[in-house]
C-alpha cells in the first residue's frame, strides 16, 4: 500500500531489535537478581528458614524503594553510573542499567510472594524428615511455585516493553524512539502507528508464550 510507503522498514527493522534487545537482556538479567532477592526476602522473614529481621527489614526497604521511583525519573538519577559503565547515557545498551533496576525489585517482590504460596505443611514435612533448606528450595519451592514465577517474569517482560518505549522516547533507540522522533515530532502518523502496532505484538507474543508455558508447567 502507498500509505507504508511513508515507513523506513530498514529503520523499523533495526528498532525492533533494538526493543527486543534491551527487553530480552533487562528481562534476563532481572529474573536471576530478582529471584535471588526474592529468596533472601522470603528465607529471612519472621519465621523463615534463615529468620533474621534486619536483613529482611535492610532488602525489603531497598526493593520497596526502587520500586517506588518511577521509571522516567529513575532514567536521569543514575545517568552518570549508567554513563561510566556503559561509555553514554544514549543508546540501547545505555537503556539496560535503568531496566534492570527498575524491574529486579519488582520481580524480587513478585518471587517473594509466589515463594509464600508453597503449602507450609509441605515444607514442615520436609524439614521433619530431615531435608536441608537449599534442598527444600531447590527441590520443593522452586518447582512448585514455577508457575506463579513464570506469570510474574511474563508481567515484568511486558512492562519491560513498555519501558523500552519510554526509555526511547529520551534516546534510548527501539520502537518508542522511532514512534517519537520520526512519528510524532515529524507529524507522520503512519510511523508512529505502525511502530506502536509492533509494540503491540511484541506484547501480545510475550503474554502467549507466557500463558502457554504456564500451562505445561502448572501440574495443578
Amino acid at each position: 500500500m502507498d500509505i507504508f510507503n511513508e515507513v523506513n522498514w530498514d529503520q523499523m527493522l533495526v528498532a525492533i531489535e533494538e526493543t527486543l534487545f534491551m527487553t530480552l537482556v533487562s528481562l534476563v538479567v532481572a529474573v536471576c537478581i530478582g529471584l535471588v532477592l526474592g529468596i533472601i526476602l522470603f528465607l529471612t522473614q519472621e519465621k523463615g528458614l534463615y529468620e533474621n529481621k534486619l536483613v529482611h527489614r535492610i532488602l525489603s526497604f531497598v526493593v520497596n524503594l526502587l520500586r517506588a521511583v518511577p521509571f522516567i525519573i529513575l532514567l536521569f538519577i543514575i545517568s552518570p553510573f549508567t554513563k561510566i559503565i556503559v561509555g553514554s547515557i544514549l543508546g540501547a545498551k545505555a537503556a539496560l542499567p535503568a531496566l534492570i533496576l527498575s524491574s529486579a525489585p519488582f520481580y524480587a517482590r513478585m518471587c517473594m510472594i509466589a515463594l509464600n504460596e508453597v503449602d507450609k505443611g509441605v515444607i514442615e514435612a520436609c524439614l521433619a524428615m530431615g531435608a536441608k533448606p537449599s534442598q527444600i528450595i531447590y527441590k520443593v519451592l522452586l518447582p512448585e511455585s514455577r508457575p506463579a514465577l513464570i506469570s510474574s517474569a511474563t508481567l515484568m517482560a511486558i512492562s519491560l516493553v513498555a519501558y523500552t518505549a519510554m526509555a526511547g522516547a529520551i534516546g534510548a533507540g527501539g520502537l518508542g524512539n522511532l514512534a517519537y522522533m520520526y512519528g510524532f515530532t515529524r507529524g507522520n502518523d503512519v510511523v508512529m502507528y505502525t511502530a506502536t502496532f509492533f509494540v503491540l505484538l511484541i506484547v501480545f507474543v510475550i503474554q502467549g508464550c507466557g500463558d502457554i508455558i504456564v500451562k505445561k508447567v502448572d501440574k495443578r
